[in-house]
């Protein structure tokens, strides 16, 4: 008899911090007392900015030459190393804000980029009062609509990376700490009102911040980023980014060297508005066509309407993707480029697969397991763990029997809705299968129900599933490029989620790779299975190298390659925050 148990989670960290030295607290204020306006928050350079370019230029280029020479010296002010200035700007950034694998990429792939001497920011909103980010003290004024806002930049430095956070009540004031409520809406399926308001604030704040923050917490960089940068993008919050960039800064002779990368996490979410709304932008007429964009649906509203996806992707100087193949799949048809494939083939689009944090995600220091193990350990160790596991939600204790488990946004995208359909199928099998995720309200039922007819159980906590799984997955995106079918894994073959009803094809399809699945467990074959997958290197640091040649092919003056380099790791005593 097949088990089912069911869990919501919500992740929730906290860190503490360092002050950081008087001095960065000092030119915070300096920037702050000598801003002054200029048309939709395009601030006029002041002196101190302009002294302090003019030194971070020279001192960049003095460095380069002493590296040639095989000197040491640095400017005053400024001790650059080469590589390049990397901005990544996105709305969320594990651990601060996540709600899926966005998160986990800005994580993972800024500190990857940094260990090979690259000086790297990235920019998030504020939506919690984290603990480890401090106030910078640097405040910028940004019209938003027909407002004009203020907003502030918390700070700290961790991993080699500069994590800075935009703080405005757009932001901080919707957060379930205080609410209840999520990052882009007050429930699953919902989005906030403002959200165009609010994401435009960030962008406009995101491109203000190489200027105006002075940051000295690495040894090796100092000083603002300043213009000679590469933003990069991420998914339809930031779409906007590259007009605001070419509209307000580079028709004003600022940013002229700048590029942006914008790469598209999932295309399923592409941030769609009423046309009428293109005026709260603030953009020039010509910029209407980028994002001008028609559909079958009601949703904000019927008929035309801006898109900020798509003004992302005409508009960026290069579009990226999280994979190989999911670049190819997102320029196959309607279907999968969810009505942006014509604009993907005109643009082009490379797809660099996804890393893993495996700082994060190490079963040899895991804070969250009981009982640590590598590739020498775990045939041992995982039948400890899998006890420990079914104790704590309240199943049989059984090392034998196999666990299944889901881990992901209920949605169908995600496929839970074929899951769900797929379990009364499955129950023949002596099994356990384990369901942990919130989404959206039917299918928190649905997946309750199953579970009070399937022998309900317990809770279950995230750490109690973090290693040690041979994959089962549909073949799309990523997947298809990291596992490899009956060697790390099994397919199922491609879903077809975008239909009204669950295809029934699809169920048939789990049913069938679960049990194929289940003839391999136990035997020697699947102990194989379990070292090849322990054996990967799933590391950032290959897709960094790509990253790296992506972005040095964009050209931007003064940028160069970095070196190999081991990252930071997260418990070192290297985390810095402004005062």
């Amino acid at each position: 008899m097949t088990s089912v148990t069911a869990s919501h989670f919500v992740s929730r960290s906290s860190y503490v911090g360092s002050p950081g030295s008087e001095t960065t607290a000092n030119l915070g204020q300096i920037g702050l007392k000598s801003q002054s306006m200029t048309h939709n928050g395009l601030r006029s350079l002041n002196m101190v900015d302009k002294l302090q370019f003019r030194t971070q230029s020279f001192a960049k280029k003095s460095v380069k030459k002493a590296h040639a020479t095989g000197s040491d010296t640095c400017g005053k002010i400024v001790c650059q190393q080469g590589g390049m200035d990397l901005v990544f700007v996105a709305t969320e950034v594990a651990p601060w804000s996540k709600t899926g694998g966005l998160g986990d990429v800005l994580g993972g792939l800024p500190p990857a980029m940094a260990a090979r001497g690259h000086r790297v920011m990235t920019i998030s909103p504020r939506f919690d009062q984290y603990k480890d980010a401090w106030d910078t003290s640097v405040v910028v004024q940004i019209q938003v609509g027909n407002k004009v806002e203020t907003v502030r930049y918390y700070h700290c430095y961790k991993r080699g990376v500069d994590r800075v956070f935009v703080d405005h009540p757009m932001f901080l004031e919707k957060v379930w700490g205080k609410t209840g409520s999520k990052i882009y809406g007050p429930a699953a399926g919902e989005d906030y009102q403002d959200n165009l308001l609010r994401f435009s604030l960030f962008c406009l704040a995101a491109l203000e911040a190489p200027r105006v923050l002075s940051l000295d917490s690495s040894k090796h960089f100092s000083g603002p980023y300043g213009e000679d940068v590469v933003f990069v993008a991420n998914d339809w919050h930031t779409g906007i980014l590259p007009c605001y960039l070419k509209s307000m800064y580079q028709s004003k002779g600022v940013y002229m060297n700048a590029k942006v990368v914008f790469c598209i996490h999932n295309i399923a979410y592409q941030g769609r508005f009423a046309f009428s709304d293109f005026s709260l932008l603030n953009l020039p007429d010509e910029y209407k066509s980028s994002f001008d964009f028609k559909d079958g649906y009601n949703k904000p509203v019927k008929g035309r309407k801006i898109n900020w996806m798509k003004a992302g992707v005409l508009e960026a100087h290069r579009v990226m993707t999280v994979s190989p193949y999911y670049a190819q799949e997102l320029v196959s048809g309607v279907e999968k480029g969810v009505e942006l494939d014509n604009h993907l083939r005109i643009s082009g689009i490379t797809g660099i697969v996804n890393g893993m944090d495996v700082q994060e995600w190490n079963p040899a220091t895991d804070k969250y397991l009981s009982i640590k193990y590598d590739i020498t350990t775990v045939l041992s160790a995982k039948p400890l763990l899998k006890e420990e596991l079914q104790a704590e939600v309240g199943l049989p204790v059984d090392r034998d029997i196999p666990v299944i488990g889901f881990i992901g946004r209920l949605e169908e995208q995600k496929g839970s809705d074929i899951l769900a359909a797929a379990i009364p199928m499955l129950a023949k099998y002596d099994m356990q299968i384990v369901i942990l995720g919130t989404g959206k309200k039917y299918m928190e039922k649905q997946i309750a129900e199953l579970e009070k007819k399937f022998e309900p159980c317990g809770l279950i906590q995230l750490h109690a599933m973090r290693y040690g799984t041979v994959c089962i997955v549909s073949s799309t995106g990523g997947l298809v490029d990291t596992v490899k079918e009956g060697y790390t894994g099994f397919h199922m073959g491609p879903f077809n989620v975008e239909c009204d009803v669950v295809d029934q094809a699809d169920v048939v399809a789990i049913v069938k790779t679960v049990s194929k699945a289940l003839a391999v467990y136990g035997t020697a074959a699947f102990k194989e299975m379990i070292k090849n997958c322990m054996s990967q290197d799933l590391s950032w640091k290959g897709p960094a190298r790509l990253w790296e040649k992506m972005l040095l092919s964009l050209n931007v003056i003064g940028n160069e390659a970095g070196n190999e380099g081991e990252e930071i790791a997260p418990l070192a005593k290297e985390n810095v925050a402004t005062p």
